[in-house]
């Protein structure tokens, strides 16, 4: 597989009719931090645009980057966030209670990183398995206790693990359907691991959310899907999996779980599901014309934000960005905000502590610089933990520091 390519059919559909809706310009992988002594070097950089498809409503981008590049080795964990860890124990008891699992039954988790999840379903004393791509990853997780398999998740990885541990009662993809080129594959074999009355449980960001919310930051390379409702069900049916209810989930600025099985089992989609694919005509996800308004309103996203941090350096203040997150760097590198902006980022993840930001090129350093320095603002790019943050940062807020939160609005609180 070259290492970039571009695809002109839908991931769901096969339809090659994709509507261009947004061009966020040429950048590098999101996750492609940098070591010191890479600056001078050449940067890899790749196109990063957005198509709409109007047959099964898959918003996507047909940018394509080796997956081999991107995931064998990783730097975001997620153990790293009180309030994952919080949505994790409240997951897996939902989960645990919806299922009635037992010491007897297996829970497989599809991208489990460092098993921070299955960690809370081996507290109810489940057998769990992580399936993780990266090698660093899936090695904290075995130092963790939790038993990872390093792949990609296969139909044939899926056979593997049937005849060596057994059907799953539960398949668990979070933040990763949206990651994989061909997702309908993908819940086939998600299918072909599950017990008869098992189900696939799955989380993604929301695509209302992201249109509401105007969060096109969490649009880069790794993510080549944005799901609506409707383009899940489309992508499940294809895979011959009902989809028995879906919840919201305040993660990641907006998500939906999705739980499903085998469509032999339960037929057709719930009434449920039904009844929000009706919601999601009536406000507009299946019109390209959505995505146009979309696109206008990010442009002018783009203007506020550079006029408000150079308006806050122009009276002085010194300014910095919290967190390093992926998303982050999307924006960065959108509205071209590098290191005569913001003199560093700090971040509590230690893989990414002495790094550069891809791109832009700024320092990434340990949090307690901002006790050292204490900048004027902080500008929060993990503005999906804004509270969080907030919070574990009080003594800085009463010693007069500021935060800006960029996502919907460019505001300082």
């Amino acid at each position: 597989m070259p290492v970039y390519h571009k695809r002109s059919d839908c991931r769901v559909c096969g339809k090659r009719n994709l509507a261009p809706v947004l061009d966020l310009g040429s950048m590098p992988p999101a996750n492609a931090f940098i070591e010191s002594a890479a600056l001078g070097n050449d940067e890899c950089a790749f196109p990063l645009t957005v198509c709409f498809c109007p047959c099964c409503s898959l918003l996507q981008t047909p940018d394509v980057i080796d997956p081999e590049k991107l995931f064998r080795q990783y730097l975001y964990v997620t153990g790293t966030s009180d309030t994952m860890a919080r949505h994790n124990r409240a997951y897996a008891e939902t989960v645990v209670e919806a299922l009635g699992l037992s010491a007897d039954d297996l829970v497989v988790e599809v991208a489990s990183n460092d098993g921070s999840l299955l960690r809370c379903f081996a507290e109810h004393g489940v057998r769990t398995l992580g399936v993780e791509p990266a090698s660093n990853i899936a090695q904290t997780a075995r130092q963790g206790g939790i038993e990872t398999m390093c792949d990609f998740f296969t139909a044939d990885v899926a056979e593997r693990i049937a005849a060596s541990h057994g059907f799953a009662r539960a398949v668990l993809a979070n933040n990763v359907l949206a990651h994989v080129d061909d997702p309908v594959g993908f819940l086939r074999a998600c299918h072909a691991l599950l017990d008869g009355d098992g189900r696939v449980v799955v989380e993604v960001p929301y695509l209302q959310q992201l249109i509401d919310r105007l969060e096109y930051d969490t649009i880069y390379h790794e993510h080549l899907c944005y799901f609506s409702i409707t383009a899940l069900a489309r992508a499940f049916a294809a895979a011959d999996l009902s989809i028995i209810r879906v919840d919201h989930v305040p993660v990641h600025g907006g998500s939906i779980r999705v739980q499903a099985g085998r469509s032999e089992t339960w037929g057709d989609h719930s009434a449920q599901v039904h009844c929000r694919l009706d919601d999601e005509t009536e406000r507009g996800l299946s019109d390209v014309a959505t995505y146009a308004l979309f696109a206008e309103k990010v442009a002018a996203h783009r203007a506020a934000l550079v006029e408000l941090v150079d308006r806050l350096k122009s009276e002085g203040a010194t300014l910095a960005g919290y967190g390093a997150p992926a998303k982050g760097n999307t924006l960065l590198n959108y509205c071209g905000i590098g290191p005569d902006r913001l003199a560093y980022l700090v971040d509590k993840n230690p893989l990414k502590v002495g790094l550069f930001s891809p791109g832009m090129h700024i320092p990434v350093v340990a949090v307690n610089a901002i006790e050292q320095h204490h900048p004027d603002y902080l500008l929060i790019l993990a503005w999906n933990f804004a509270d969080e943050i907030m919070a574990q940062q009080s003594a800085y807020r009463r010693r007069g520091g500021r935060f800006i939160l960029p996502i919907p609005d460019p505001k300082i609180v």
